[in-house]
């Protein structure tokens, strides 16, 4: 709620005259000399007003992922929000400090978290490893009564990933899923059909690989990228409830599935469908690697489809892109057509604000999830929402790859989170490590998969 602070200042008139009623004249009816009383209230209706009480000046921090070229838009949106609650709030000025996702996630926040110092807002993933440690800590502001008297905490679409004891802890930002971009242009030069099967979408990559064009682009160095499809891979192998069973204990890492689907990656690196060097490839080059044409396919979010309407990236393939989900693959366990669905990355705040802080923080909260902000994600960022959208803000999609993604989603038989959203972080860590150990042929997929299952079982253990 916005409040703003008013000063009146109440002129009081007609004492002169109340005074001359107790004042009296002289006997000799000579003119009375005004009183010390009247002359004292006509100085009092001249004097100068009470100057108004200073406007109190602070900060609030607030730590953003919204960095380079690939994210302007979103960061567009930040700042507007930004300039819109400082509007609001007398005396608020916001410190923004933009940080590489996996630098703020993995080292900057936990160390801040740990020290009891993190910003006043920040960017924040959900789950086990992440929002719900914190939460346990008492690191986080229970946002549920901001929230509730809002009137928004029935509108997001799912908040399970920022709930612990019935109490919200954070606020996605947008939803997202995983799938296959692939590049128009190359398809048809080669005569590539759209894969609809998996059998398909190999016979894709080797004609690529034929015609001297990389399959998939990769960009390893940072292991969150491969894994993202290592978890897509799990979940049609091993099957969907794969994700949850294994910080569960009903699921297992060295299961016959998951080693399978482990073993069809390293299949795909010994076949060359990955670049080349991708160890030592960053996110950011993996894109460019795709939009130069050195790639035909990319395993990414749908998060980056923006791009792809964005000339002075795109260039050359602006609006020529296309975008598929994993298709079933042969054998596979559960309901194939399931999806990697997430609600996992927003904000969150510190449990730690005075009040002016808390104005603030419930001030961003009302301008950041709206429906206008939602749709302003969805249509300028290919974002798709966290809140839910009337059929006429929907109907405004334009965005073909917005279209293909949410159209996947709709004929889906539900959706899986992303493992790392769900397992302990020490299991996460270990996952980054194994995968590119399999990577660089340090690792089989069964070592991979009893490593991962060692740990895990560690982690069970400790609750």
């Amino acid at each position: 709620m916005n409040k703003s602070l008013t000063l009146s200042l109440a002129l009081v008139t007609g004492v002169s005259a109340l005074l001359a009623g107790c004042g009296g004249s002289s006997t000799t009816g000579s003119k009375a000399e005004p009183t010390t009383s009247a002359a004292t209230t006509a100085a009092a209706a001249t004097a100068t007003p009470a100057p108004a009480k200073k406007e109190e000046k602070f900060t609030v921090s607030l730590r953003h992922i919204q960095i380079g070229e690939a994210q302007k838009f979103r960061k567009a949106i930040l700042d507007d929000v930004v300039k819109k609650t400082e509007s609001e709030i007398p005396g608020l000025k916001f410190e923004l400090d933009g940080v590489e996702d996996q630098v703020n996630r993995f080292t900057k926040l936990p160390a801040e978290m740990a020290a009891g110092n993190p910003p006043k807002i920040f960017d924040l993933f959900g789950g086990a490893g992440d929002a719900l440690k914190f939460a346990k800590a008492g690191r986080l502001l229970d946002l549920t009564p901001i929230v509730t008297e809002l009137g928004i905490k029935d509108k997001f679409l799912n908040l399970s990933q920022f709930t612990q004891d019935g109490k919200i802890y954070g606020l996605p930002i947008g939803g997202s899923s995983e799938g296959i971009y692939y590049n128009k242009p190359l398809f048809e030069k080669y005569g590539i059909k759209v894969p609809t099967t998996f059998a398909e979408l190999e016979a894709a990559a080797e004609t690529l690989k034929k015609n001297n064009v990389t399959p998939f682009a990769m960009g390893s160095k940072g292991a969150w990228v491969p894994n993202m499809l290592v978890n897509t891979l799990l979940g049609r192998y091993a099957g969907p409830d794969i994700v949850t069973g294994l910080p569960a204990g009903t699921r297992k890492w060295n299961e016959p599935e998951v080693v399978a689907a482990f073993a069809k990656y390293e299949e795909w690196v010994k076949k060359g469908y990955f670049t080349k060097g991708e160890l030592g490839m960053e996110y950011p080059e993996m894109l460019n690697q795709f939009l130069t044409g050195k790639a035909g396919m990319m395993f990414d979010g749908s998060w980056r489809s923006s791009v792809f309407k964005d000339p002075a990236q795109a260039k050359d393939l602006t609006n020529k892109v296309g975008y598929i989900t994993m298709p079933a693959v042969p054998n596979g366990k559960g309901d194939q057509t399931q999806v990697n669905g997430n609600y996992s990355n927003g904000y969150g705040f510190s449990a730690d604000l005075n009040e002016n802080e808390k104005k603030a923080v419930k001030a961003f909260i009302k301008n950041m999830y709206n429906e206008e902000i939602q749709l302003r994600g969805l249509l300028e960022d290919n974002l798709l929402p966290s809140m839910k959208l009337n059929d006429a803000s929907i109907a405004k999609v334009q965005d073909p790859i917005v279209k293909e993604v949410m159209d996947i989603i709709k004929k889906s038989g539900g959706a899986f989170s992303h493992f790392d959203s769900t397992i302990q972080s020490d299991v996460y860590k270990e996952t980054e490590a194994q995968i590119q150990k399999l990577i660089g042929g340090k690792a089989t997929p069964q070592q991979v998969a009893d490593a991962l299952q060692k740990v895990q079982e560690a982690a069970n253990a400790k609750k």
